[in-house]
């Protein structure tokens, strides 16, 4: 019997779990209709209804061709654990600062450490500023300003920023930001890689 050949039974999906219901669970996870899922991997709805429903043990290879069209691999569809997830939704106090000084910089899932970037809502009170040394690290850079001013430099450029305004640069670029108002600045920002 060849691998496309073999029949994916219930023991083999971790946790127990049999293929039905985790397919349907990872279908749900992408909010996918059956017909949806079905129309992406290129097979009938019927297919994708047996197999949920445990009426039908897909072979290796049918299994395959259903998870191409998510796109997943074996090996993630039977590890994958639903119960771990990392949190998806934040309130304001579960967002710790991680500012230097009077900067307030509450990092965004501060708790997942597969992050790939840094989100921060920012707080710059008036007259403060990120130091007179210019920054420069490894990465790109951007944010938008929600409320107040904020004097951004990058390399010889020089912007005043007002609500709705933004920066994005790449951040080898000598940088610096400051609040030139008279009231906070609260602006949202990202940076690749996480630099907190």
């Amino acid at each position: 019997m060849t691998e496309k050949d073999a029949k994916v039974s219930p023991a083999d999906v971790a946790g127990g779990d049999d293929v039905g219901a985790r397919l349907k669970s990872v279908r749900l996870m992408h909010g996918w209709s059956q017909r949806e899922l079905a129309k992406r991997a290129g097979v009938t709805n019927a297919t994708i209804s047996l197999i949920e429903q445990g009426r039908v043990s897909p072979s290796v290879g049918s299994l395959k061709k259903v998870l191409n069209g998510i796109p997943m691999s074996l090996a993630d569809f039977f590890t994958f654990h639903f119960d771990s997830q990392p949190q998806v939704f934040f309130r304001s106090s579960e967002m710790p600062n991680v500012g230097p000084g009077p900067i307030q910089y509450r990092l965004l899932g501060a708790g997942n450490n597969q992050r790939s970037m840094s989100i921060l809502y920012e707080v710059y009170p008036p007259g403060v500023d990120t130091g007179p040394e210019l920054l420069s690290h490894e990465g790109e850079e951007g944010g938008i300003v929600v409320s107040g001013a904020l004097e951004v430099t990058v390399g010889g450029e020089v912007a005043l920023l007002g609500p709705g305004d933004g920066y994005y640069f790449d951040s080898r670029r000598p940088h610096r930001f400051r609040n030139v108002g008279d009231e906070d600045c609260i602006l949202v920002s990202a940076n690749n890689p996480p630099s907190v």
